[in-house]
Parts: C-alpha cells; structure tokens; sequence
C-alpha cells in the first residue's frame, strides 16, 4: 500500500459542513478547523497563564513540597476518570450515535446518575483509607492530611472532567476554550493567593486546583441550561440492558485505558519515591527536581491531549457516515502537522532552556535541567501515543490501546528498576523514554492491523525528530528544516491531496472572516 493516499474530498471538512445543531443556537457545533483556530488561538494565552503559574510554583515552592504537590496532581488524574470508570469518555463515541436516534437526554441522565453514585462513593473510600494511601503516593503517613483534602476535592475535579467531555462531545470548542481558559487563570490566582498568603505547601496548591475546578464547573453548568432545557424525552423507551451493553465494552476499555495511560505517566516517579538510591537525597525532592524538567513538556502534552479529544467526535462522526478512508487521511493529516509543531516547539524549549533554570528558576533545579532533552523526546512520544489511540476508538478496539500502554508500563517499571538505582534521575528518565518508544511502535502495529497507516513522512516526525532533538538540538532543527523546506517545495511531505486540503481549508476561513467582520 502507498504512504500516501489521495482522495478528492478534503481531509479537512470544509466550513459550516459539519455545523449541525446539538441544541441552542449557542451551541452550535464547530467545524473541525474551526475548532483548530479557535482552540489554538486560546490555548496559546492559556498556556502562557500555565506555564507563569508552573514557574511561580517552582521559584516559591521548595523541592520537597514541590515533589508532593506533582504526586498528589498526579493521584488526582488517576483517581478522577477511575472514580467514574470513564462514563463520560462515552460521549465522544457516542453522543452522535445517541442524538441522531433521539436519545440523547437518555444517555445525560442515565450517565450523570451513575458518576454521581461512584464519585461519592469513591471519595468516601479515598478519606476513609488517607493513612495507607499516603504511603502509597508518598511514600510516608505524614501526608495523610493531604490526602484527606484530596478525597474532598475530588469530586468538584470529577465534575469538571464530566463537563469537559460533554462540550468536547458537543463540538461546542469556544466555550470549551473559555472553560479551561477560567480554570487556568483561577488555579493561578487562587494558588499566588493561597501560597503567599496562607502556607506555602502543597496543600496550597491542591486547594487551589479545587477551588479551580469549582469555578469552571459552575460556569459550565451556567451555560449548559438552555441546552438542558431543550433535551426533549425520547418517543420510545430505551432498554436498560440494550443502552448499557452498548456503551459499558467501550466504557470499559477506556478505563482500562485511562489506568494504564495515568500508571504509565505517572510510574517513574512511583518508582523514585519507593526506589530512589538514598545516597541521592529525599525522595520527594528528586521528584521536585524532576517536575522542574516536565514544566514546559507537560504543557505540550496537554495541547496534544486537548486538540486529540477534539478530533475524536469529528472522526467518530465521519466513521459513523462510513467515510473510513477520510477518517484515515485526517487522523494521518493531523499527526504530520501536530508532530511537526511540537517538535519545534522542543526546539524552542531547549534554546530557551538556560534563561528558564537560571533566571525563571533561580538556579535551584539543575538535576531537572540535566534530563530536559529526553523528557521533550519522550513527552512528545506520549502525546503522539494518546492521539494515534483515535483510530482505534472509532474502530471500537480501545482494548488494543489499552494493551499499548500496559505494555509500556511494564518496560517502563522494569527499566527504571535496573536504571534507576544505578543512574539515579537520568536513570529513570531514559527508562521512561524506551518505554514510551515501545508503547508508539505497538500501538501503530495495532493501529495499521484496523487498517490505518501512516506515512513515513508522519513517523519520521514522530520518532526520527524528537530522538534527535534528546540527542542534540542542531541536528533536531537541522531535520525540522529540511521537512519544512520539502513540505513548501512540494517533495513527499504532504500528498497533494493534503497540500490542496490546506490550501483551500484556509481560503475558505479567511472568506468566513472577512465576511464575519463586515
């Protein structure tokens, strides 16, 4: 089969084709480059808003603290989708198939019913066990305190993940921008506030990320009335055992999915607070150093995450017309661009990277500045992974992501156990590079078995570029150079079929803007 596949119809559709209604006229579903522009015209502000906090978090936070506040962030993003065994992830598949058999008001309440229960439920275990559950992220029960205002916090941030998953669902991206948008800039007000004001620990912070999600909830549910409102019910009942044999085998599998993705993020640093050579210091510190590292990584992540979750209903919209070969060209269109942009943004990172640990940082996070390279190489890695897994959502074999990711998990644990005593930090950071590598070449294995494979412009730029850039910066911007060069020359970077797609998804939104400011 050809790396390239042309097809007449755009990639990309074009403007307004897919702005069907889910309800108000306020929220009207964006198209997908609609949703690309405006996404990416807030998330860029935003992530300016999150990565002053982060910095702010790093110069006034000492290392230890620093290091419980990134475990107990880090619990909380395990513990918030597994709470609700991922109910909400369901939209995204399935919310189309639901709207267009008018059950769409069945499938809202049956699932906001059910997270409700296992939200409760799962904070009431969560306080009640704080003691063995702090030694598990901690590695001490002296932060059982914390754990206990983790319980109480978790679920406002449950509620607020729910809320995201819907207007994702919805296709509504503006609003969706807005909400995280407030979020940011609330998590960091409240935590200046609250850090220089009250107490400058990681209790602080979680408080404030609470606080955060609290606020962006209740705006969310604000603006969602008028849709609520105009949920009519359904003209024939929808049987309790057909509705959830439909959605609990994805359900499932996303949760599965979700678990391993968060053990798999989060394994390395498990692995410093119950593995760490002594000889290295405070496990709690080592992990503060290896946060300063993952500040600007991070944050990469989360743009791949976001505009992932974005695509998903698109996707899952032109599979359900059975378009499979677009979903192809766009899932492989998306990964190209995505790789390419983050790439150069590692680029951008590491040149930067001497003003960020000198200045931004007060010199006091040196060992984090030491892993910065590979930790760019593997974040991208994990982003591109997580993304590529939309083909095999629409497909309906999230199982096969799962089992990417436990994959990866197990290289990643038993990498850093051999590593990591000997090597200390770097040790743990190189594991977890070969790791993320394995989960990516599984999960494209898995990925062309369904019958979606990308081109090898796209994996150059997924695994050939950022294994430069951990290895040298030059020769990263050398290679991101010459793609660029070829992609503008017209010479094997973009089909023409892609080459035209661009072309003319930018012409007609520059017409729609011109016309929309006249």
């Amino acid at each position: 089969m050809p790396d390239t596949v042309e097809l007449d119809e755009p990639i990309l559709p074009p403007l307004g084709d897919e702005c069907d209604e889910l309800g108000p006229a306020a929220l009207r579903a964006d198209t997908l480059a609609e949703s690309v522009v405006i996404l990416l015209a807030l998330t860029g502000v935003q992530r300016l808003v999150g990565f002053c906090r982060a910095v702010l978090f790093c110069r006034w936070l000492p290392p230890e603290e620093l290091g419980q506040w990134d475990m107990a962030f880090s619990f909380l993003m395990l513990a918030a989708p597994l709470s609700m065994l991922a109910l909400p992830a369901c939209f995204g598949r399935y919310l189309e198939h639901y709207r267009q058999r008018g059950h769409l008001r069945t499938l809202l309440a049956r699932t906001t019913a059910v997270v409700g229960v296992l939200v409760c439920l799962s904070a009431a275990i969560l306080y009640v066990g704080r003691v063995p559950f702090a030694r598990l992220v901690f590695g001490t029960a002296a932060g059982a305190d914390l754990m206990g205002l983790m319980a109480l916090m978790l679920a406002i941030i449950v509620s607020t993940h729910f809320m995201i998953e819907l207007l994702t669902a919805l296709r509504n991206v503006r609003f969706l921008a807005v909400i995280q948008f407030v979020n940011s800039v609330a998590f960091a007000a409240l935590g200046a506030v609250l850090l220089l004001g009250w107490s400058c620990s990681a209790r602080s912070v979680v408080l404030a990320y609470g606080g955060a999600c609290l606020v962006s909830t209740m705006l969310a549910v604000w603006w969602l009335r008028p849709f609520w409102r105009s949920l009519t019910p359904a003209n024939e009942r929808l049987p309790q055992r057909d509705f959830w044999a439909k959605i609990l085998p994805f359900v499932v599998w996303i949760s599965l999915t979700n678990l391993t993705a968060s053990l798999f993020e989060m394994a390395d640093r498990y692995m410093i607070i119950h593995f760490a050579p002594p000889e290295t210091g405070p496990s709690l510190a080592i992990v503060g150093q290896y946060h300063s590292s993952r500040v600007v990584p991070l944050l990469m992540v989360s743009i791949a995450l976001m505009l992932g979750s974005m695509v998903t209903p698109h996707l899952s919209h032109d599979w359900e017309q059975g378009e499979r070969e677009r979903v192809r060209m766009r899932l492989n269109l998306f990964l190209k661009l995505l790789a390419f942009t983050l790439s150069a943004g590692a680029v951008a990172i590491l040149l930067a990277a001497p003003l960020l640990f000198d200045w931004a940082l007060a010199g006091k996070f040196n060992d984090g500045r030491e892993v910065l390279p590979p930790t760019l190489a593997y974040c991208i890695w994990f982003g591109m992974t997580l993304v590529s897994q939309n083909y095999l959502f629409c497909a309906e074999k999230a199982r096969l992501g799962s089992l990417a990711l436990l994959v990866g998990l197990v290289v990643n644990v038993a990498l850093n156990r051999v590593l990591l005593p000997r090597y200390g930090l770097p040790g743990a950071v190189m594991a977890t590079a070969a790791a993320n590598l394995a989960a990516f070449a599984l999960l494209t294995a898995f990925n062309r078995a369904m019958g979606f494979r990308p081109d090898r412009v796209t994996l150059l730029l997924i695994v050939g570029v950022p294994a430069l850039l951990a290895w040298n910066v030059w020769a990263g911007l050398a290679a991101l150079v010459v793609v660029a060069a070829l992609a503008f020359g017209g010479r094997g970077v973009l089909s023409p079929a892609e080459r035209e797609h661009l072309a003319d998804a930018w012409r007609r939104y520059t017409a729609r803007f011109r016309r929309d400011a006249r």
